[in-house]
C-alpha cells in the first residue's frame, strides 16, 4: 500500500512535509492536479492532490480549497509556491485545521516528475498487492476479504444476490438488500460493488466501502475472481438437525438451481436429497415468501414452488413438504410457498395421488353428473360443491347460490340421483368432495 510517507520516501521527489506530520499513514490511491479554486466536484478519497497554488491570491483563498479537500477525503496536498515565494501562512493554517498533510514541492521539482514517480509507486504497490492476495487463495473467504481490506484501506463485504451478508470486515452501511437492488439497477451509492466469477444460482457480489482507483478496481477483481474459485471448491457446512424437524421441498420448475437456491436460502440447512429441479432440506427456520419472490428474478426457473412441513420426525417430515410442494404445484403463480399447517388434510392426501388416479377418480364418482351438465348446459356440479362446502346446509348453500331453498333441495336431489349417492349421509359427502377437489385443474 503507497501512503503519504511511502510519497516522502521517493528518489529525486524531495518533498518536505510542512502540516499533518502525524497523518502520514493515510494511503495514496491516485495523484490529481488542479489550479481550481474549488475543486471539490473532481475529487476522490485517497488522492493526492498537486497543485501551485496559482489560485492563491490573498489571506482567506485557502479555506475553500483546503475544505474541499478534506470533504472528499484527500490523502494529502503537495504544493509549490515558487511564484509566491514559498507557501503562504494562510495554507498551511488551513491544512492543519482541517487535519490535511502539507507536502512542499521543491521550486525547482517539474510536476510531471512528480507524478511519473506516483504513478509508478502506486503500480509498483498494486501489483505487490495483487501478489500477496493470491497467495492467500486458498484461504477462506473471510481471510481474503481482511486481505483485501488492509490492501484497499477500506472495509470490503461479500453479498449473496438474495441479500444476505456472506462475510465483511465492518457492518455493512446499509441493508444488504439495498446494496444488491442499487447494483442491479445501476445506481450509484458509497460502495462499490463487483460480481464474484463462477456460474451459480444465487450470485455473489463483492462490495467495497467506497469509490476506487483503478488500482484498487483492478485489486477488487481479483479479489472476486479468488472468491469466487473459493466458493466453487468450498462445501457449505451443514449444522447438526435434530431428527424432529421441519423439512423444505423446493422446486425450481424449468431448471436445476433448486439445490443451490436451498443451499442459498438457508445456509447450513441440512441436505436431505436433490435430484435437479426438486430438493430437499431440513432446518429449523423455513425461507419465506419474500425471500423466493427475491431470488426469482436471478433464475433461469419458470415458476419457484416450495413446500414446508411442521415438525415432526425426518421421514414423516419430508413426506409432508412433499405433498405440501404437490399443492403448491397446483396453484397459481411464479413464486408459490405451501406451509403444510396451511393444508387442509384431505388436499395433503390428494396431493400425493398421481394425476392418473386423481382423473380416475374424478371419472368414476362425478361422470354421469358432469356428463349430465353437458347435455343439459346446467351447473349442477358447482351447486354440489357449494352444497357440500355449506356443509350440507340447505339454507346456507341456498343462500350463497342466491336461490330459493326449494330449488336448491330440487337440484341436490337430482344430482344424488344421477351420482347414485345420498348426499345428505356423510360417507357418501366425503366420496363425492374428494373427487371434486380431485378434478381441480392444474394452473395455467
Amino acid at each position: 500500500m503507497t501512503t503519504v510517507k511511502t510519497l516522502l520516501g521517493l528518489p529525486g521527489l524531495r518533498l518536505r512535509p510542512r502540516a499533518g506530520t502525524d497523518l502520514l499513514d493515510r494511503p495514496v490511491t491516485r495523484i490529481y492536479v488542479t489550479e481550481l479554486s474549488d475543486p471539490g466536484r473532481y475529487l476522490s478519497a485517497g488522492e493526492l492532490v498537486l497543485s501551485g497554488l496559482l489560485w492563491w491570491h490573498e489571506p482567506g483563498d485557502a479555506e475553500p480549497f483546503v475544505a474541499a479537500l478534506a470533504r472528499a477525503g484527500a490523502a494529502a496536498l503537495a504544493a509549490s509556491g515558487a511564484d509566491s515565494g514559498g507557501i503562504p501562512d494562510d495554507v498551511v493554517d488551513a491544512c492543519v485545521r482541517h487535519r490535511i498533510p502539507l507536502l512542499e514541492v521543491p521550486a525547482d521539482l517539474s510536476f510531471s516528475v512528480i507524478t511519473e514517480q506516483v504513478v509508478l509507486a502506486l503500480a509498483a504497490a498494486s501489483e505487490s498487492a495483487r501478489k500477496r492476495l493470491q497467495a492467500a487463495a486458498e484461504a477462506p473467504v473471510e481471510t481474503l476479504l481482511e486481505r483485501a481490506s488492509a490492501e484497499l484501506a477500506l472495509p470490503c463485504w461479500v453479498l449473496s444476490g438474495l441479500g444476505r451478508v456472506v462475510a465483511g470486515t465492518a457492518p455493512l452501511p446499509m441493508p444488504p438488500e439495498e446494496a444488491v437492488r442499487r447494483y442491479a439497477a445501476s445506481e450509484p451509492g458509497p460502495l462499490t460493488v463487483l460480481p464474484v466469477e463462477g456460474r451459480h444460482a444465487v450470485p455473489w457480489l463483492i462490495a467495497v466501502g467506497g469509490a476506487l482507483s483503478t488500482a484498487q478496481t483492478e485489486l477488487a477483481e481479483e479479489l472476486a475472481g479468488l472468491v469466487g474459485v473459493t466458493r466453487a471448491r468450498s462445501v457449505p457446512r451443514e449444522t447438526p438437525v435434530p431428527d424432529e424437524a421441519r423439512v423444505v421441498a423446493l422446486r425450481t420448475e424449468g431448471s436445476d438451481e433448486s439445490r443451490d437456491v436451498l443451499r442459498e436460502l438457508l445456509p447450513g440447512a441440512l441436505l436431505l436429497e436433490s435430484t435437479g429441479d426438486t430438493s430437499y432440506a431440513a432446518t429449523a427456520l423455513p425461507p419465506s415468501a419474500t425471500e423466493l419472490s427475491t431470488v426469482e428474478p436471478l433464475l433461469r426457473a419458470s415458476r419457484i414452488l416450495c413446500g414446508v412441513s411442521d415438525p415432526a420426525p425426518r421421514e414423516e417430515a419430508r413426506d409432508t413438504a412433499r405433498h405440501a410442494l404437490a399443492v403448491a404445484a397446483r396453484r397459481r403463480g411464479r413464486v408459490v410457498v405451501v406451509p403444510a399447517g396451511e393444508v387442509a388434510g384431505h388436499e395433503l392426501l390428494l396431493a400425493g395421488a398421481p394425476d392418473g388416479l386423481r382423473a380416475a377418480l374424478r371419472r368414476r364418482v362425478l361422470g354421469p353428473l358432469l356428463d349430465y351438465d353437458a347435455e343439459q348446459h346446467t351447473d349442477l356440479v358447482h351447486t354440489v360443491r357449494v352444497f357440500l362446502e355449506c356443509s350440507g346446509s340447505p339454507t346456507r348453500a341456498a343462500k350463497a347460490l342466491h336461490v330459493h331453498v326449494n330449488t336448491l333441495r330440487y337440484r341436490i336431489g337430482r344430482a344424488s340421483e344421477l351420482l347414485g349417492a345420498d348426499l345428505t349421509e356423510f360417507a357418501d359427502q366425503l366420496d363425492v368432495y374428494l373427487a371434486l377437489r380431485a378434478s381441480e385443474d392444474r394452473p395455467g
